[in-house]
């Protein structure tokens, strides 16, 4: 280990294992956090932060430490999730869910206990310049709670200048951590597609306007969007994930309801895929003489971290867990976060930490690996005091 940081981190070791845990046993779900945000803002109150603020965006907890060498130096935000996901825990863990179809399978758990480890050490000691706010988001998953605490003022009340935030990743070495400067992850967006034809008996097909063979056109028609539409360069993804039409053997049914997602690296191309995806639908349902009514929601945005906090965040990444440990080239993922939100709003940058050998996020069986939390801790100590001054 190559960073006093990383010393301090593993002191705190004990203590961030304890909150994980207890986070851990009792997940919450996306705005409706509210065991989970008090025992934060308690905690925070106990580190002696200047202020802690509750309520921001509906159920988020904010802090705010000042440093103690230079007041008049930069103020960053760092953001650690909060909420869990409705899944049934499969783990077995002493400090498994207890709370039946709930639990923290994305590791949010361990990303707060981090962010408070950092906060517990940077409020002790001040040693470091300008200004840290501690953000404490909920409803990451599915909510974008990072838009409606943007929308309630997080970054002009607090005079955020810079915003940070990282992510555990299954697979990767305990210890390491992987960045780019520029495009991390895709926008998630979702579509539904109703096709209404006529039906009647699968004996006198000539007599309906079947949507089930409508369907299938339309699905088909909807994959050379990206193989015929979009940049090659700039990827695409366009999956059709549900078709439900029909009941019975003999009857051709009068709608087929078709929905899935669309993942891209650039708002131009969600432009084009979604006006592309409303002609093709109209056209082909005109040509069978049926009717198609098209919904296309718009989700998050793509994860674009700015290039110098980018580099900002690797070179304490590297200095944390050494330079061959930081990869900083990471191809984009077609995963969504909502941080792409805060993202927008600040300069900033997003950054993956190892999980070590888990099972995937979102699975019933994963687990927040302990011994990456002193990594963390480690990372948001010197993160803090190189981006503040």
């Amino acid at each position: 280990m190559t960073s006093n940081a990383f010393e301090t981190a593993e002191t705190l070791r004990r203590q961030a294992i304890e909150w994980r845990h207890d986070f851990h046993r009792h997940p919450e779900l996306l705005f409706d956090v509210g065991r989970t945000a008090a025992r934060v803002a308690e905690l925070l109150r106990g580190f002696g932060c200047d202020e802690v603020v509750t309520g921001i965006g509906r159920s988020g907890v904010v802090a705010v430490i000042r440093g103690g060498t230079a007041p008049a130096s930069r103020t960053i935000g760092i953001r650690a999730d909060m909420d869990a996901l409705p899944i049934i825990e499969a783990t077995g863990l002493s400090y498994a869910s207890a709370d039946a179809g709930r639990m923290h399978a994305c590791g949010h758990d361990g990303h707060m206990a981090i962010l408070l480890g950092a906060v517990n050490q940077l409020a002790k000691t001040r040693a470091f310049t300008g200004t840290l706010v501690a953000i404490f988001q909920p409803a990451e998953e599915g909510g974008g709670g990072a838009k409606v605490m943007a929308e309630d003022g997080l970054f002009e009340r607090f005079g955020i200048e810079e915003v940070y935030a990282l992510h555990n990743m299954p697979a990767m070495a305990i210890g390491t951590f992987a960045i780019s400067e520029g495009v991390m992850l895709a926008a998630a967006d979702r579509f539904d597609i109703k096709i209404i034809g006529k039906g009647g008996h699968a004996a006198q097909p000539h007599e309906t306007v079947d949507p089930i063979v409508i369907a299938n056109h339309v699905v088909g028609a909807l994959q050379t969007i990206v193989s015929r539409s979009v940049n090659p360069a700039d990827p695409v993804v366009l999956s059709v994930t549900s078709i439900e039409a029909g009941a019975a053997y003999n009857v051709i049914p009068t709608e087929a309801v078709l929905k899935g997602t669309v993942r891209a690296f650039s708002d131009t191309s969600r432009d084009i895929v979604e006006s592309r995806m409303r002609a093709i639908i109209a056209s082909i349902a005109q040509a069978f003489g049926a009717e198609a009514k098209f919904d296309y929601r718009r989700g998050y945005p793509p994860t674009v971290n700015h290039p110098a906090q980018a580099c900002i965040l690797a070179a304490a990444a590297a200095h944390v867990a050494g330079d061959t440990a930081v990869k900083r080239d990471l191809a984009p993922l077609m995963i969504a976060e909502d941080f792409s939100y805060m993202l927008r709003a600040r300069p900033g940058a997003f950054i993956f930490m190892g999980n070590g050998t888990t099972a995937p996020l979102h699975h019933s069986e994963y687990d927040f690996n302990d011994d990456a939390l002193p990594y963390g801790i480690a990372l948001w100590i010197d993160l803090v005091r190189r981006a503040s001054k």
